[in-house]
C-alpha cells in the first residue's frame, strides 16, 4: 500500500497562493494519473484536480469548474511527488487537501494520507 503523504498547507488571506506537494513512493507513480482531493468544512471529499500520466501528461488534466484558471496540478516522476499550485485562493478553497492516485475518475488507494489544511481568510 502506497503511503501518501501531503504538505504545504497553512493560513493565507484571500487572493493568496499556496503549493501543496504529495510524496507518494512507490514504483506504480509513474503509471498512475493522480489527483488532488478537497474536504471542505460539513463536506464530502471531492476532487479538484488530476493528472494523466507519461511526458504529455499535463496535456490530460482535470479542473473541478471552481478552481480552473487558479489551480494547477504537476507532477514530478522522479521525485514520485504530485503538486497543486494554487492561486487567487478564495475561502471556499478552505478545506483539508488530501491526493490519491485516480483511475476511472475515482480514488485508487483505500488508505488516505493525513491530508494538509488550507484555511483562507477574509
Amino acid at each position: 500500500q502506497v503511503q501518501l503523504v501531503e504538505s504545504g498547507g497553512g493560513l493565507v488571506q484571500a487572493g493568496g497562493s499556496l503549493r501543496l506537494s504529495c510524496a507518494a513512493p512507490g514504483r506504480d507513480f509513474r503509471s498512475n494519473a493522480m489527483g488532488w482531493y478537497r474536504q471542505g468544512p460539513g463536506n464530502q471529499r471531492e476532487r479538484v484536480a488530476s493528472i494523466g500520466t507519461g511526458a504529455s501528461a499535463s496535456n490530460f488534466t482535470y479542473y473541478q469548474n471552481s478552481v480552473k484558471g487558479r489551480f494547477t496540478i504537476s507532477r514530478d516522476d522522479a521525485k514520485t511527488t504530485v503538486y497543486l499550485q494554487m492561486n487567487s485562493l478564495q475561502p471556499e478553497d478552505t478545506g483539508v487537501y488530501f491526493c490519491n492516485a485516480v483511475k476511472g475518475g475515482l480514488p485508487l488507494y483505500k488508505s488516505w494520507g493525513q491530508g494538509t489544511q488550507v484555511t483562507v481568510s477574509t
